[in-house]
C-alpha cells in the first residue's frame, strides 16, 4: 500500500475512532435551552392561566408573558459531542451537571423542590399584587416542613399555625427559631398551634380557626458543628389567608421565577385598562411578599424564548441585567426592574409610549 494511502487511512480511522469516543463517552455536562412562554393574561390548555372570583375583573389586552427553561434531566447522559455542539450554539448553554442537581440530587427531588418553590412563588404574587392595591391579606406563622426522625416528628404538622412558642406570641418565622434557641438541647418547649386539619377547615368556611391545642417537645442538640443548639426539627414559614379567591392554573411548571409576571398579571385582572397598553412584554423574576424582585437562573434563554414569541420588552431582574445586556435578542429591549413598583412604573411608559424613560439594562 502506497505510503500516502497508508496515512489517509489512518487519519480516517483515527478520525472515526475520535468521533465514536465523543458519541459514546459521557461527560459530566447539563444543557439548558429556551422553553415555553406562557401569557399570564390568556389561557393555557384551554383554561385562563389566572381564574379570580369573589371580587370585580376587569379586561385585559396585550402580552404579560412569563418565561422559563428548558433543563435536560438528571439521569441524561450528555456525550461530548452534544457538549461541543451546546458550547458552539447561541441559543444553548452547557454547564457542568452539579450546578442543576447538586449533591446527587435525583430528578424526582429537584422535581419536587421545583414543585415546592413554585407554588410559594404563586403565593408571594398573590400577596404582592394585594398589597399593592391596598387589599388586606391576613398573614400567619406554619410549620413548614418537620424532619424525618426529629423531636416534633408525629408531633407537629406541615400546615400546622403556630400561635405561640412557650406562652409568646410569634409574629414572623423568625420568632420561632429564637424562642426555642433560647432552651438548652434536652429542655421541653411548648407550643400553642391550630391544627392544620382545623385551619383549612376555617379556610373554607371563610372564618378564623379558634381551636387550640399546647404541645409540648423535648428539645435535642443541633448536628451543626460550629453551633450547638436546641432544635425540635421544623421550619417555620408564612401562610395566607386571601379575601378572595384567586387561582393559578399552569401545569409542568417549577421554580420561583414567575413571581413577578403572575403578580403583574393579578394586578391587571382586578384594575381598569390595559397595563400593557396592548403591548407584548415579557419577563421574569421571583418576587416575595413586600414585592421586591430577585434574580433567576437561565436569564439568556428567557430573552431568547420571549423574543422568538414575539416580545418588544423584557422586565429583568435588577441582578440579572448586566448578564442579559451581553448579549440582547435583536428587536428585544431589557427593562431592568427592582420592585413590582419599578415593573409598574415601567408598564406605564410602554403603554404612553414613553420608552426613552425606561431604565434600560446595561452591561455595567
Amino acid at each position: 500500500m502506497p505510503r500516502r494511502t497508508a496515512t489517509m487511512l489512518a487519519s480516517t480511522l483515527m478520525l472515526i475512532a475520535l468521533l465514536c469516543a465523543g458519541v459514546f463517552i459521557p461527560v459530566p455536562y447539563s444543557e439548558l435551552s429556551p422553553g415555553p412562554t406562557v401569557n399570564t393574561l390568556g389561557e393555557h390548555d384551554g383554561e385562563p392561566v389566572l381564574q379570580i372570583s369573589g371580587h370585580k375583573t376587569y379586561a385585559t389586552s396585550g402580552h404579560l408573558n412569563m418565561t422559563t427553561v428548558r433543563v435536560t434531566s438528571a439521569d441524561y447522559k450528555m456525550n461530548l459531542v452534544e457538549a461541543v455542539y451546546g458550547w458552539l450554539a447561541h441559543d444553548n448553554k452547557v454547564v457542568p451537571h452539579d450546578t442543576l442537581y447538586p449533591d446527587g440530587k435525583t430528578e424526582e427531588e429537584s422535581t419536587q423542590e421545583n414543585a415546592e418553590e413554585f407554588s410559594q412563588s404563586q403565593e408571594s404574587a398573590k400577596v404582592a399584587a394585594l398589597k399593592e392595591l391596598d387589599i388586606p391579606v391576613k398573614s400567619f406563622v406554619i410549620v413548614s416542613t418537620v424532619s424525618k426522625d426529629s423531636p416534633a416528628e408525629g408531633t407537629l404538622h406541615a400546615g400546622d399555625v403556630i400561635k405561640a412558642v412557650d406562652g409568646t406570641a410569634v409574629k414572623v418565622p423568625t420568632d420561632v427559631a429564637d424562642l426555642i434557641t433560647k432552651h438548652k438541647p434536652g429542655e421541653k418547649v411548648t407550643f400553642t398551634i391550630v391544627p392544620a386539619k382545623a385551619q383549612a377547615a376555617a379556610e373554607k368556611e371563610n372564618k378564623t380557626a379558634t381551636q387550640t391545642e399546647e404541645v409540648t417537645i423535648t428539645t435535642k442538640e443541633s448536628d451543626d458543628d460550629l453551633e450547638k443548639r436546641a432544635i425540635v426539627g421544623i421550619t417555620a414559614g408564612i401562610d395566607h389567608t386571601f379575601p378572595f379567591t384567586i387561582d393559578i392554573k399552569l401545569a409542568d411548571v417549577g421554580g420561583p421565577s414567575a413571581g413577578l409576571m403572575f403578580s403583574l398579571g393579578i394586578y391587571d385582572k382586578l384594575t381598569p385598562g390595559s397595563l400593557t397598553g396592548g403591548k407584548f412584554v415579557a419577563g421574569t423574576g421571583t418576587i416575595d411578599d413586600d414585592g421586591k424582585v430577585g434574580p433567576i437562573g437561565g436569564i439568556e434563554m428567557k430573552t431568547v424564548g420571549a423574543r422568538d414569541k414575539g416580545a418588544q420588552y423584557f422586565l429583568t431582574p435588577a441582578e440579572n441585567c448586566a448578564s442579559a445586556a451581553k448579549d440582547t435578542p435583536d428587536g428585544l429591549t431589557l427593562v431592568k426592574v427592582n420592585t413590582i413598583e419599578d415593573a409598574l412604573g415601567a408598564l406605564k411608559d410602554i403603554r404612553s409610549g414613553r420608552t426613552s424613560d425606561l431604565p434600560k439594562c446595561t452591561t455595567k
